[in-house]
């Protein structure tokens, strides 16, 4: 993607510049980690008990573990690499959760739903394939940066409404392989709602997904999550309606008409999905309103 800056209204290209030593975008990331990607950073470089070390592990704000890789060079098989660190990670389960008590997160293991983020400047068609093809999602992320030390992270690709969620490996036979996973749908989440909730999601459901073509709708155990590179928004699916949660900042959100409430004030609320607002949408007229702010949300994580 093409970056410009404007002054005086002339407008000048702003060119990308090379990272130089290949460790300081990994640096950057997990220093910066739960801005970047809403995740809590947890260790870097970890060891395994067969000798290879995961670059980065973390935890979402769900509770699912994280193994992050980065592509150092065109020849790195940075999703094998992944694949095998998840691998180990599950049968070492007590090994992450004692990194979780010591970081004090307070969030439950999600080990249904555990990610693996592949992380690099550009990614060849043997890779976009193999991810394309496994059973198993894997994101992969796609960093430049730029002159005047702006960072462009954006989703390379990945398979809508492909979701992670339950067993990744099943002890068969005293072998492991990978197998096809449980999928949550949109209609595990609408399917016993009563029909104006349902008719409210829909309507929102579709303004969402028209204001990008590269939004990512991902069903999950709780709720319903729309992504670029992080999630923007999460729709928990209520009988009386939705509660909407949007990933923007404490005191950045701008509420003209006072509807949105503040997860962190008094003091910080635990809740299912990102981010520090949640909105309730019960009526049809407020659906407008609403969707001001979701789109607010959707700026600030583009």
């Amino acid at each position: 993607m093409a970056l410009f800056s404007i002054n005086n209204g002339n407008v000048k290209k702003i060119p990308p510049i090379k990272v130089g030593l290949e460790r300081n975008i990994q640096k950057i990331f997990e220093e910066n980690l739960n801005e970047i990607l809403n995740i809590t950073f947890l260790a870097s470089e970890y060891s395994t008990s067969f000798g290879g070390r995961i670059d980065t592990l973390g935890i979402d704000n769900n509770g699912s573990p994280v193994v992050i890789e980065y592509k150092r060079s065109q020849n790195d098989n940075v999703i094998n690499q992944g694949l095998s660190y998840l691998r180990w990670l599950l049968d070492h389960k007590a090994d992450f959760e004692v990194l979780v008590q010591k970081a004090k997160v307070d969030v439950d293991n999600d080990w249904a739903s555990p990610r693996v983020i592949c992380v690099a400047e550009s990614y060849n068609k043997f890779d976009l394939d193999t991810a394309d093809l496994l059973p198993i999602n894997i994101e992969l992320l796609k960093f430049r940066i730029y002159q005047n030390n702006i960072l462009l992270v954006e989703p390379e690709t990945q398979q809508k409404m492909r979701i992670s969620t339950s067993k990744v490996f099943d002890k068969a036979k005293k072998e492991k392989t990978i197998k096809e996973k449980v999928r949550y749908t949109l209609e595990d989440h609408l399917g016993t709602i009563n029909p104006k909730a349902k008719k409210i999601f829909e309507a929102i459901n579709e303004k969402i997904v028209a204001l990008d073509e590269s939004i990512i709708v991902e069903p999950k155990a709780k709720y319903i999550a729309y992504k670029l590179a992080t999630n923007f928004v999460d729709i928990v699916v209520k009988q009386y309606g939705l509660k909407i949660f949007l990933n923007i900042p404490s005191g950045e959100l701008n509420d003209p008409h006072n509807i949105a409430r503040d997860l962190t004030k008094p003091k910080k609320i635990g809740h299912w999905g990102n981010g520090d607002y949640e909105v309730k949408l019960e009526k049809e007229e407020d659906i407008d309103k609403i969707f001001k702010l979701i789109k607010q949300s959707y700026s600030y994580n583009k």
